[in-house]
């Protein structure tokens, strides 16, 4: 049960650049948030939106190729699945054709005021399968 590919445009800008000329691995992490995020904001009903959070639990990267200042870079992220208040995602970030870097993460849903994990209703969690 996977949902259709979501991309999102990444601006590599020169804060990411590291001491050795290509993308700090810090900032994949930081792309693959925004990814993530994009997706939810993208599908998700607003009030949805307005009333949940998302907090990371745990990114498993492999770097494959380094990114650089002018790439044009893509992440295209796909949720795998939603289990109770976790989302399961995979995350693949590209130039091109060329993987720069491929992510599995999860993440746990969290209510907005009570910053306690949340479930998601099925008539949300329908949107994105």
């Amino acid at each position: 049960m996977t949902t259709l590919p979501h991309a999102y445009v990444i601006d590599v800008d020169p804060a990411d650049i590291d001491f050795m000329g290509h993308v700090n691995n810090a900032s994949y992490l930081k792309w693959v948030q925004e990814a993530v995020i994009s997706h939810w904001q993208k599908l998700a009903p607003a009030e949805a939106v307005a009333a949940h959070l998302w907090v990371a639990l745990r990114h498993e990267i492999t770097y494959r190729k380094p990114a650089f200042l002018d790439d044009e870079v893509i992440a295209t992220v796909i949720l795998e699945k939603v289990q109770g208040a976790r989302a399961f995602y995979d995350t693949v970030i590209r130039r091109g054709e060329e993987v720069l870097a491929e992510v599995k993460s999860s993440w746990c849903c969290i209510d907005a005021t009570t910053h306690r994990p949340a479930r998601l209703t099925r008539a949300v969690i329908d949107r994105f399968f």
